[in-house]
């Protein structure tokens, strides 16, 4: 049986507007020879001209938020409590089961920017791939903002998920979701003008907040999700393993075998 492997994450870059002014990742580059001091002073006495081609070794620098490039949320992300009242999970406490299950794919590219996905859009879309969700089946959502991942306007683009279209996959066992914009709800440039014509803070990060009474996870910046099938696959998105953090970032893959 043939296996296919599709990277659905996105690399770690400078100078890439995949986040909000401010919040993006640094990264330093040290090539063979600009490492060359660090690895002498290890050794007293070695001298450049012997080691193979007078060469070092290559090394980077990074600072990072737990949130940038493709990363899984905890629980503990959302609010300080889950599942109605319980401590919420930190990153290293979710349950590595949750982090490789089949999945399925919702096709949600044609809401326009800004727009909030509602049960009921779950359920069509789902009837209209012919699914039936099961436990701890992985759900990710392919929006409009996936093809402008790089762009000036990535972090404004896409639909998000609301809170009913949210609990509407918990409560059916699902535990992990994934999307390909920015966040899981719509643009906060979309959120914040409701907010400014209603006071309705209950608007302001809905679909994240549904995991104060389900505990869930999901991945953020998914990528290439309109090379996958809508269901018939597998997704593997293990999360790099941080003490107490709200986040970790996570090469995720999704496995298709033909």
């Amino acid at each position: 049986m043939a296996r296919k492997l599709i990277d659905i994450s996105v690399p770690l870059q400078n100078d890439v507007p995949a986040d909000p002014p401010g919040i993006n990742p640094r990264i330093e580059y040290h090539d063979h020879q600009q490492s060359l001091p660090r690895m002498l002073g290890f050794f007293p006495g070695l001298k450049a001209e012997d080691l193979p081609d007078g060469q070092a070794w290559a090394m980077e620098t990074v600072q990072l938020s737990t949130h940038n490039g493709t990363h899984l949320d905890a629980p503990y992300h959302y609010h300080p409590t889950m599942n109605r009242g319980e401590r919420a999970w930190t990153i290293e406490e979710v349950p590595l089961e949750w982090c490789f299950q089949p999945a399925v794919k919702l096709d949600f590219r044609h809401f326009p920017d800004g727009y909030v996905a509602t049960a009921d859009d779950v359920e069509t879309e789902l009837k209209r791939i012919g699914h039936t969700l099961s436990p701890l089946e992985i759900v990710v959502v392919n929006t409009s903002a996936g093809v402008k991942y790089g762009q000036a306007d990535f972090v404004n683009s896409g639909c998000g998920m609301g809170y009913e279209a949210t609990m509407y996959l918990l409560e059916r066992g699902v535990r992990l979701t994934g999307i390909d914009g920015w966040s899981w709800d719509a643009p906060f440039v979309f959120t914040a003008k409701r907010y400014a014509e209603s006071k309705n803070a209950g608007l302001i990060w809905e679909g994240h907040k549904a995991g104060r009474h389900i505990g869930y996870c999901h991945i953020e910046k998914l990528h290439n999700l309109e090379r996958l099938p809508s269901k018939g696959f597998m997704v593997s998105c293990f999360p790099v393993k941080i003490e107490r953090a709200s986040a970790g970032w996570t090469r995720a893959v999704a496995i298709i075998d033909d």
